[in-house]
């Protein structure tokens, strides 16, 4: 008998549909509270997108303080509070360190693997979950593509080898967001779930990249595309320009051939999301020089030139020269760089006006998800008792930083808590 028929015809503890950071760690935790687990997922392998995050080094928590910690989460704070107190930044550095996996914490508080690889801590992960200290090991069923439910409550799947109907006591969906489809990511879980009344918040990108209205010029998205706008600050006003900004930071972000994208761009995502899905546009002011002051700049601009060009000038005064030259040159109206207040007040708050946000596909990570008031504190369907549901599939977003993955891990260790629960009062 083949091992597709075998699992056809068994009736399972438990399945967890997904194999992303968020289902193997219900998968741990449910293993180790003492059940048979079978993952199934549709993609060959397990983690893709956890070892496409790594590739440039593996961020896996942030060592801040925790209150900060959780403020990350926005309006989700409340909800994620509970689930980071249970496994939160010492937690996920104590699993690594489990997996003999050490961990250091950067210059600028991120917490990374001493190799700052993501595959063999994957690989460690794997090894853990086929081979246990304790509990049964781990069943993986991949090219498993769930489907939906029978009318029976039965989960459909479809096989390398055909349809198969699964009968599992307790289910966990892990099964990602809507970005990096190609890595199993593609949201086309959504429709099941609202078919059956679950309360879904539309998927939309978070941690994404922007369009510039009208795009840039020819010559600069030739010339600067990939470039680094390095030691600068964008600012995000709200509707009251009078109260204190949405948004206001210091970092650095990437010039595209149609907009913008980088950390300090993804930072600021989500007000930036939100004033263009609320007036249709949005507005950044990127301030060139963050480190010196108005007054300085408009004195600096002031400064006679005598014979030298304006770009000479800038550059000599002001150190300003190559993309950020450019990017005056490309947003503020000639008439302006004959005047020097309008000059320096260009080049500490220059508008970036952006007409959309680029395909969820193309964004690190994807907001909306099914929403919290349809779980319980365990993380199940309130709809469909025996369903929980965890990691990206859920209704938050986080900055990159580590909290992607923390809170990923997070919602697993509290859905596999549920299981457990669920399991015994059965």
């Amino acid at each position: 008998m083949s091992n597709i028929e075998k699992i056809a015809s068994l009736d399972l503890a438990v399945a967890v549909i997904g194999g992303g950071p968020a289902g193997l760690m219900a998968a741990q935790q449910i293993s180790q509270g003492g059940h048979t687990v079978h993952l199934f997922d549709a993609m060959p392998s397990v983690g893709r997108k956890f070892l496409l995050a790594g590739k440039g080094g593996l961020n896996l928590t942030h060592a801040e303080h925790f209150d900060a910690f959780t403020r990350r989460f926005g309006t989700r704070q409340a909800e994620l509070d509970p689930l980071l107190k249970s496994f939160g930044a010492q937690a996920t550095r104590a699993w690594a360190q489990d997996l003999g996996v050490d961990t250091f914490v950067g210059s600028s508080g991120r917490v990374f693997p001493t190799d700052m690889k993501a595959a063999p801590l994957l690989r460690a992960w794997m090894a853990r979950l086929r081979h246990p200290v304790q509990g049964a090991p781990v069943e993986f069923h991949m090219r498993h593509r769930w489907t939906g439910w029978g009318g029976d409550g039965s989960l459909n799947f479809s096989t390398p080898a055909g349809p198969m109907v699964v009968r599992a006591k307790a289910v966990v969906l892990a099964l990602g967001g809507g970005s990096w489809a190609r890595l199993g990511s593609d949201g086309a879980w959504v429709g099941l779930l609202q078919a059956q009344g679950v309360d879904v918040a539309p998927l939309l990108p978070a941690n994404c990249g922007f369009d510039v209205v009208g795009g840039w010029s020819p010559f600069f998205a030739e010339k600067f595309a990939g470039q680094p706008f390095k030691t600068v600050a964008i600012t995000v006003q709200g509707a009251n320009r009078e109260a204190a900004p949405l948004f206001q930071r210091k970092g650095e972000f990437v010039a595209t051939a149609t907009g913008v994208e980088g950390s300090l761009i993804y930072a600021a995502s989500q007000v930036l999301r939100e004033s263009l899905l609320r007036d249709g546009h949005a507005e950044l002011l990127l301030d060139l020089l963050p480190d010196m002051p108005a007054e300085r700049v408009l004195a600096e601009v002031s400064h006679p030139r005598g014979s030298r060009s304006l770009s000479s000038h800038l550059k000599s005064r002001l150190h300003l020269d190559g993309i950020k030259a450019a990017v005056l040159r490309e947003c503020v109206p000639k008439a302006s760089f004959d005047d020097p207040q309008a000059l320096a007040a260009a080049i500490k708050a220059l508008p970036i006006r952006l007409q959309a946000m680029r395909p969820i596909d193309e964004a690190i990570s994807s907001a909306g998800g099914v929403r919290f008031e349809a779980l319980n504190d365990g993380l199940m369907l309130t709809r469909r008792p025996g369903v929980f549901c965890a990691g990206e599939m859920l209704d938050w977003e986080a900055p990159t930083g580590g909290y992607l993955l923390t809170a990923s891990l997070a919602t697993g260790h509290r859905a596999a808590q549920g299981v457990l629960s669920f399991l015994q009062s059965e």
